[in-house]
């Protein structure tokens, strides 16, 4: 299994070993193939979804007739209506999941520009209706045949609305999009919009059973930092995987002097795996950013010209790809450190941050689970280290699974902020103490 697997993966990084053209020919052959495919395949599928909605639909509205028969346009247009939403519900999922093959959870957004391109469905659909059933009832003397022949007009009229809507609106694909702009030619350095840099720097990728996403994540760092010709190491700090995310960045490394494997025996934890990383990195700078793949190393490009000005500067993340309860804990966990520590930052634990590397070197982490990222905040600001907020994307999580929110990690995380939240205050007032008396 080994021997099969690291085969496997030297021959991936054959590929890469020609990293400045690898790129450009992806997008030049995807450009002869698969977009019209996708389109095809898309509207093909579309239009089955859109033939099974349709049967639903025209069921829904002639049980309604066979139940409550009425002559009364306005309450067919209600019938109406009601049937379209109700087909609604299968639309949404077939096209989420099928049509558009959208696999990251439902949020909220997404029902309700679901809900809204779905009134203006209904909207355009009972326009259309009422003039064909206006058009039509002369000539038709049975209420249920020119009903039916007025929902078919208008559900044809309907369908390109409902395409676009959902397929430039509703389920756009944000996972395929970042993938493009991954796979597009990175800037070099003078281009609009990047600096030059003058500074080393390491980058420390904490990993835990990351097996499916952590050599592309590796990959990608590598044709960047290539790309912009910048005097760096890749620090790998697998936290004790129990998956095959170590011996792939072992092959990953054995190829790449400028990659690095660091290993836990056993899983320490998130702030472990940093501190690790931190300790190890060896160049002026230092980055660390999730090997997830929901982060994007070029926008580190907007960091370095920031950098000369701070000793740090830290990433939000922009439209946060997280569920609800995340969110949610996120917003409650910032606002608890903010009142404990006097820390106040737009997202505390946005797991993309520059430092300058002096700051490891004369301070010492004490926390090693998810409480690191407060922990450095607070101790920069206690010693007087600036640093600043740039925004950055935040991408859906397409494999693997997130630790943050297991029990475990929150209990962890609140025993250490209140655990060392009163040791600092103690050392703080004992300094305060010190210089009272001097």
């Amino acid at each position: 299994m080994i021997e099969t697997s690291e085969l496997h993966y030297r021959e991936t990084i054959e590929v890469l070993n020609s990293v400045q053209p690898y790129h450009n020919e992806q997008d030049a052959d995807s450009q002869h193939d698969p977009g019209q495919k996708r389109w095809f395949g898309q509207v093909l599928r579309f239009g089955l979804v859109g033939g099974l909605n349709t049967l639903v639909d025209l069921l829904i509205l002639n049980i309604l007739l066979l139940l409550f028969p009425t002559n009364s346009t306005p309450i067919i247009l209600a019938y109406s209506a009601l049937a379209y939403s109700l087909g609604a519900v299968n639309s949404f999922l077939l096209n989420k999941y099928w049509t558009f093959g959208f696999r990251q959870r439902t949020t909220w957004r997404e029902v309700v520009r679901f809900i809204v391109t779905t009134l203006c469905g209904i909207g355009w659909s009972s326009i259309i209706l009422w003039l064909a059933s206006n058009a039509l009832h002369p000539l038709l003397v049975n209420t249920t045949i020119w009903a039916n022949a007025s929902k078919v007009i208008a559900i044809s009229g309907t369908a390109l609305i409902s395409y676009l809507g959902m397929s430039l609106w509703v389920f756009v694909n944000k996972a395929r999009k970042e993938q493009t702009r991954l796979n597009a030619p990175v800037p070099a350095w003078g281009d609009a919009g990047t600096y030059p840099s003058c500074h080393s720097i390491s980058v420390v990728l904490p990993a835990y059973n990351e097996e499916q996403v952590i050599a592309n994540a590796v990959f990608t760092v590598l044709h960047v930092l290539n790309a912009w010709h910048l005097d760096f190491e890749v620090l790998v700090v697998n936290d004790g995987s129990t998956d095959r995310t170590g011996e792939i960045v072992a092959a990953l490394a054995d190829d790449h002097p400028g990659v690095r494997l660091i290993t836990h025996p056993t899983n320490e934890g998130y702030g472990a795996s940093l501190v690790s990383g931190f300790a190890a990195a060896t160049k002026e700078l230092t980055f660390f950013m999730d090997s997830d793949g929901q982060f994007d190393i070029r926008d580190l490009q907007k960091f370095f010209p920031l950098i000369d000005t701070y000793d740090a500067v830290i990433g939000y993340r922009i439209d946060r790809q997280d569920s609800w309860m995340r969110k949610l804990n996120a917003w409650g966990w910032k606002h608890l450190i903010g009142w404990v520590l006097d820390v106040h930052v737009r997202d505390v634990d946005c797991a993309f941050k520059l430092y300058r590397a002096d700051f490891f070197h004369q301070s010492v982490l004490e926390t090693r689970g998810a409480m690191i990222n407060t922990e450095i905040l607070y101790k920069m600001k206690r010693l007087g280290y600036s640093y600043t907020q740039i925004g950055v994307h935040h991408l859906p999580r397409t494999s693997g699974e997130a630790t943050g929110a297991k029990l475990s990690v929150i209990i962890r995380a609140f025993r250490e902020l209140f655990t060392y939240a009163r040791k600092w205050h103690c050392e703080e007032q004992a300094v305060k103490s010190s210089y009272k008396f001097s």
